[in-house]
């Protein structure tokens, strides 16, 4: 079984909702942004175990191991290792190269948005380049309400509470987005894709890490990561995040 490749479409929602939720969004993506502005990471390297599930049979399962390379302001160098499969990938702002069965190929751009959500890194942000990104996704930002997840209060935003049909965004005021809810296109069509984060850690002065994500199809479970590792500000060389050195073979 091969990993699951879940590419990510662009949706437009026109909505009228009242003035104050679209303020409560907003208020607290400024708080959590805030936040972020007292942290200071420049670099990281995650080591995972990927766990992939058949959408078919749940009793079906593969085991693998994915390495994330992360650094400011907007590069990453992911490898993902699963049976007899190794996918590389180096993003550099935007840009992505793709090194996969044997084959390097500069990637398209949903293939790159789809990157993005997946990337969990303390970036220095404003809350209008947050809320912009999120619409871009078909999130409807001026829709807000507080919820509780995990025994914590979280704000909702895109969708009400019990609302697994529309695109939306759990923030947490500490941790960030636990999760995030889209529109994906794929082989059979559009179908809901659902990304989890939890079990955070603390992995440097005021920065929590989620050791656990979970992706979901249409309610299947397809991946479960969980962290072994994780390391903050080593140093990370700019050539690991190098495209170019990619597409001519010389990127070790």
């Amino acid at each position: 079984m091969r990993a699951p490749t879940v590419v990510l479409t662009l949706l437009a929602v026109l909505v009228f909702v009242p003035q104050s939720q679209a303020q409560d969004a907003r208020l607290a993506v400024e708080q959590f942004v805030a936040r972020l502005a007292e942290i200071t990471v420049t670099d990281m390297a995650v080591t995972q175990t990927l766990t992939l599930y058949d959408p078919k049979d749940s009793h079906r399962q593969v085991r693998g191991e994915r390495k994330l390379w992360i650094k400011v302001p907007a590069r990453l160098r992911e490898e993902t290792k699963v049976e007899d499969l190794r996918v590389l990938r180096v993003m550099n702002g935007d840009r992505l190269v793709v090194q996969r069965g044997g084959k390097v190929f500069e990637a398209p751009p949903r293939e790159r948005e789809r990157q993005r959500v997946h990337t969990l890194f303390p970036l220095p942000r404003t809350a209008a380049d947050l809320l912009r990104e999120w619409a871009s996704l078909g999130v409807r930002t001026e829709v807000a309400t507080a919820v509780r997840v995990g025994g914590r209060t979280v704000t909702l935003i895109g969708a009400a509470e019990g609302d697994r049909t529309s695109p939306a965004v759990w923030l947490d005021p500490e941790y960030g987005v636990v999760r995030i809810i889209t529109r994906v296109e794929g082989p059979g069509g559009a179908k809901m894709g659902d990304v989890a984060f939890s079990e955070h850690r603390k992995v440097s002065a005021g920065f929590f890490y989620p050791f656990r994500q979970e992706l979901f199809l249409d309610s299947k479970l397809l991946e479960v990561a969980s962290v072994r590792s994780v390391e903050v500000n080593t140093g990370l060389s700019d050539s690991l995040f190098d495209p170019d050195a990619l597409l001519k073979g010389t990127s070790r």
